[in-house]
């Protein structure tokens, strides 16, 4: 997969150089590139922002610097958006729809992304519009809460999606049991010791019967999720 990442903090994105993400890029698996959106300004402030039309508080990402990093990352001929070919590009935006492990296992079935991160009061509108004439665009938020910008959102998704490609994680059966993965949240995992500082594992997860310790995790599983996340749990 190939994924670009436009933003003015490029020096942010250094951590995806660690860990299984930082393996991944050196194997080959992910490339990743990021573009300092100031690089494409043509003033000698490097101005990427400006006073919103109609007034308010903040100021708004002016369109043409958005427009030349487009140009330089989307490819000259244009896919068709409909049949959803082509690269797909992602603004973070907490007018966005809710970023979920569903849909990060669809996008890591794709084969370029383009993230962009916003600051300040958001982005011209019409950039959004003029890349949805070009590749396929989707607004996304991580929550239900705002941040100073897109930087955070990106990485975490990145991290989401990454790690989901074939290749990344070294025992891909480790990905079947994780939270939301079959729309509840984990069962609690333990390690030697058996007992520690008065606490001790569940018995059923030591003594070796691989049916009974298959039926505690799952009721442990829907114990959580009625407890932590009821909202997961089907309408009874």
């Amino acid at each position: 997969m190939r994924i670009d990442i436009v933003t003015i903090f490029p020096t942010f994105f250094d951590a995806l150089d660690i860990s299984l993400l930082g393996r991944a890029r050196e194997d080959g698996i992910l490339e990743v590139e990021v573009h300092d959106l100031r690089t494409f300004t043509h003033d000698r402030h490097r101005t990427v922002d400006d006073k919103p039309y109609g007034g308010g508080a903040g100021m708004v990402m002016k369109p043409e610097p958005w427009g030349e990093a487009l140009d330089t990352i989307l490819p000259a001929e244009i896919p068709d958006v409909a049949s959803g070919a082509g690269p797909i590009v992602i603004f973070p935006s907490p007018a966005g729809e809710v970023f979920t492990q569903a849909m990060a296992r669809e996008l890591s079935g794709a084969s370029h992304l383009v993230f962009g991160c916003g600051r300040y009061e958001g982005i011209d509108q019409r950039v959004f519009d003029y890349a949805g004439s070009r590749a396929s665009v989707r607004l996304v938020s991580l929550g239900d809460y705002v941040l100073n910008g897109g930087e955070v959102a990106v990485m975490a998704m990145i991290e989401a999606i990454g790690r989901l490609i074939p290749g990344v994680i070294g025992n891909p059966e480790s990905l079947v049991e994780e939270s939301h993965e079959d729309g509840l949240l984990e069962y609690p995992s333990y390690t030697k010791p058996s007992s520690w500082r008065g606490l001790d594992v569940p018995p059923v997860l030591i003594g070796g019967n691989h049916g009974a310790i298959a039926a505690w995790r799952r009721d442990a599983q829907l114990e959580r999720t009625r407890r932590v996340r009821p909202d997961l749990l089907p309408p009874e």
